[in-house]
């Protein structure tokens, strides 16, 4: 496995532009483009800092079917980029070959990403990707 390095951190947030005001009026983040999936009420934005670190802002509106609503707002999942997409398949392998809980296989999501998540022994979500 190659270098390991932060992707992104994860927040729900109720007021998605509000936040996303915060971040670029209060802490000088640059705002990427929105992403909208219709079919679910999600949304989310990133905004990145000049050394190259990003936050995803997302919010949810409606109940995607056979899942609750966000739990809370705040920590949402820690993204960690392994560079390809055959290092996300092979540690995902490799991973659940030792009972690590994968929660989502790894696909292209709806905004892009190549990714599969797990979680860590104590529940919280982690996304692997390329």
């Amino acid at each position: 496995m190659g270098a390991i390095q932060i992707e992104h951190v994860a927040i729900w947030v109720r007021d998605l532009e509000r936040v996303r005001q915060f971040y670029v009026a209060m802490l000088g983040a640059k705002s990427g483009t929105p992403y909208q999936n219709p079919c679910t009420g999600f949304r989310s934005i990133f905004v990145s800092f000049d050394d190259g670190a990003r936050v995803e802002l997302m919010c949810q509106s409606g109940q995607i079917q056979g899942q609750s609503e966000p739990s809370g707002f705040g920590y949402a999942h820690l993204a960690l980029s392994l560079g390809t997409r055959a290092a996300v398949d092979g540690t995902v392998a490799r991973l659940e070959s030792q009972g690590v809980v994968v929660l989502s296989r790894p696909r292209v999501t709806g905004d892009g990403y190549y990714e599969a998540a797990l979680a860590d022994p104590e529940g919280n979500r982690i996304e692997l990707v390329a």
